[in-house]
């Protein structure tokens, strides 16, 4: 793995859980976007790795879907 992908994993791994518990609460990115307060394009780049996202923003997102945000520094 390269040292790029190893500095990413970590966005990409708390991208795909926000993903999955999105689409388990059956909610659509333009629903979730009116939750954030944000739009739906915004959504939809972040699930996809294309933007790299705040971590107010990523707060966000959790809270609007029942989630919390914990970080773990190891």
């Amino acid at each position: 793995m390269k040292e790029n992908d190893k500095r990413l994993l970590p966005r990409y791994e708390v991208v795909e859980q926000l993903k999955n518990a999105r689409k388990a609460q059956d909610v659509t990115q333009e629903v979730l976007a009116a939750r954030v307060g944000t739009k739906k394009s915004n959504i939809s780049r972040f699930e996809s790795g294309k933007y790299n996202p705040s971590l107010d923003f990523l707060v966000k997102v959790a809270e609007s879907l029942g989630k919390q945000i914990h970080i773990k520094i190891s």
